[in-house]
């Protein structure tokens, strides 16, 4: 454990980096021990073809395995995606607003920049149609 445990630290910052690894380790081992136990008790039946087949909400599976998908399928998760981590900016901006106004003005336009450049893109997908499920393409 010497090294995790360099001297320089003070004890209270080496008791976290201590605790931190056991907490590591117990998760491993009870990761590895469920598995084990699973491995050890769990059922071993007999393979059949029946058994062997994808399981579909009961019906027997019909079509090809890869169905191919819309392009239009990718681009709106592309966009989610992307907005979901612009969300992610929202939430640090309101965690930090005082401290960020508390610094000056500038941090607010900086804000309401980002907000324009996501109206901005939000009309593009609009105006596009990249969100319409109607429209063949």
């Amino acid at each position: 454990m010497s090294l995790f445990l360099a001297q320089s630290q003070p004890l209270s910052e080496q008791i976290n980096t201590l605790a931190f690894v056991f907490q590591f380790l117990a998760a491993l081992l009870v990761a590895a021990g469920m598995l084990g136990v699973a491995a050890l008790i769990g059922q071993k039946g007999r393979k059949t073809k029946e058994k062997d087949i994808p399981y579909e909400c009961g019906k027997d599976p019909i079509g090809p395995q890869n169905p191919r998908f819309s392009v239009k399928f990718y681009m709106v998760a592309m966009l989610f995606i992307l907005f979901d981590i612009e969300t992610i900016f929202f939430f640090a901006w309101a965690i930090s607003y005082q401290d960020l106004l508390s610094r000056g003005i500038g941090a607010f336009f900086v804000i309401l920049f980002f907000l324009f450049l996501l109206g901005v893109g939000f009309v593009y997908e609009v105006r596009k149609k990249s969100l319409d499920w109607t429209q063949r393409g």
